[in-house]
């Protein structure tokens, strides 16, 4: 089974599970989610079962707030950095891709650049980079810079540009740069860095990164896209895009009729489509020839029995005082299922053009447990993915079916035809 023939499957990792109410059912796990232990049992059973990659939430808050705009202490609060903990994990992982999110609002590029090539080099060439806005003036607030409540146009305006920094300073070494000539004295060619000169409207940058080129160059980068604006972002800046079938970023999302759901298929067929339709068009709209992997992110509550699993999310959300659902709490389809089911759907999203799933398990670590040891085998058993052992040992890029990265500095060749490369973080 080649990359391209079997479904992409990643697992997103929060706290103790996507659920307000998880943590009341994550056991002893619950007082250890800023233990760098926990983390790691979590990432590595993921790893060692055939995950393809987890991403790990980040904020610059400590955790959701109340009406009253306080923290909600009915949830849980207090996160560790995402970035920090995939370089922390990364050792102790053999093959599955490590994709924090960074948020480029507040932070300044650079300290992305080489927080993110600094993973790719401790993880062997398995780092990712979920992007990232944070419009909120409680973020805001942290800084003392900017008032926040920015118009989301501006955020992503400087998000653009941002990523763009980002990927000039991870093209700015050449992957021979290092040469360590002893005869010389000379540890690296000088002729071998480039400036990776920017000036836009919100950021500017002069000089090179201060890492090595990484083993993938320029890690894959993950965006969310759940409404036309975001599409549109994803498409300049990502090179995988999540999308949320039943939700547009502002409440339920208008399906795109679907022949087979007319022909008594999923009511969910419609929404779907239409949330891949947003991506594809906007790919269309940019004139871009290169069609981003496309995962349907999904939050999962996996039970013995639809009835039992029905049951249970039934017990969190009476324990969080309100039901978990899309428009409430939730950006996306919640689903209480089983296995058998999970697959099915799966299946029928591959049939629409999808190239895998994020999975945010309700509860860590029942749910993501689940993902791993039972979802896993029963996609090989489905022929959806080739079993573990066959799992090619392969770059984060490799694995998604990316295209390696080359350098827009990459020098030319003897016969004076330029090696190609692109402006963005995206791969032609």
């Amino acid at each position: 089974m080649t990359v391209s023939d079997r479904i992409t499957l990643v697992t997103a990792l929060q706290g103790a599970g996507w659920h307000p109410a998880a943590w009341r059912a994550a056991g002893p796990a619950a007082q250890r989610l800023t233990s760098l232990r926990h983390w790691r049992d979590v990432v590595v059973e993921q790893d060692r079962l055939g995950v393809d990659a987890v991403t790990l939430e980040d904020s610059f808050t400590a955790g959701p707030t109340d009406p009253d705009g306080d923290l909600d202490t009915s949830t849980v609060v207090g996160r560790l950095d995402a970035l920090l903990v995939a370089n922390a994990v990364a050792p102790a992982t053999r093959a599955i891709g490590l994709v924090p999110t960074v948020s480029v609002t507040h932070t300044e590029p650079f300290h992305v650049a080489t927080g993110l090539q600094t993973l790719d080099h401790v993880s062997l060439g398995r780092a990712g980079w979920r992007i990232q806005v944070s419009p909120t003036t409680r973020e805001a607030a942290l800084f003392g810079r900017r008032p926040g409540g920015d118009d989301v146009a501006a955020l992503f305006a400087e998000a653009r540009e941002a990523a763009e920094v980002v990927s000039r300073l991870w093209d700015s070494w050449d992957d021979d740069a290092v040469i360590r000539d002893v005869t010389t004295g000379r540890f690296i060619d000088r002729d071998r860095f480039h400036n990776a000169a920017f000036s836009g409207s919100f950021v500017s940058v002069h000089g090179a990164s201060i890492v090595p080129r990484s083993p993938q160059g320029r890690p894959p980068v993950f965006a969310l896209a759940h409404r036309a604006d975001a599409a549109a972002f994803a498409v300049d800046a990502a090179d995988v895009v999540l999308v949320t079938p039943g939700f547009d970023g502002l409440g339920p999302r208008q399906p795109v009729p679907d022949r087979r759901e007319a022909a008594g298929g999923p009511s969910w067929w419609g929404e779907a489509r239409g949330a891949l339709a947003l991506v594809r068009d906007a790919e269309q709209a940019a004139g871009s020839d290169f069609r981003r992997p496309v995962l349907a992110d999904l939050a999962v509550l996996i039970g013995s029995s639809p009835a039992a699993a029905a049951d249970e999310l039934a017990a969190l959300d009476a324990a969080a005082g309100t039901p978990y659902t899309v428009g409430s709490g939730s950006d996306t389809s919640v689903l209480a299922t089983t296995v058998s089911e999970l697959v099915s759907r799966i299946g029928d999203l591959r049939a629409l053009g999808f190239a895998g799933v994020r999975l945010r398990p309700l509860r860590i670590p029942i749910d993501s447990t689940a993902i791993a040891r039972q979802l896993v085998p029963a996609l090989v058993t489905a022929g959806l993915r080739a079993d573990v052992a066959s799992r090619p040992t392969a770059d984060l890029r490799t694995r998604l079916g990316i295209a390696p990265a080359v350098s827009r500095y990459a020098r030319r060749s003897s016969t004076g035809a330029g090696v190609g490369s692109v402006s963005s973080g995206v791969s032609a």
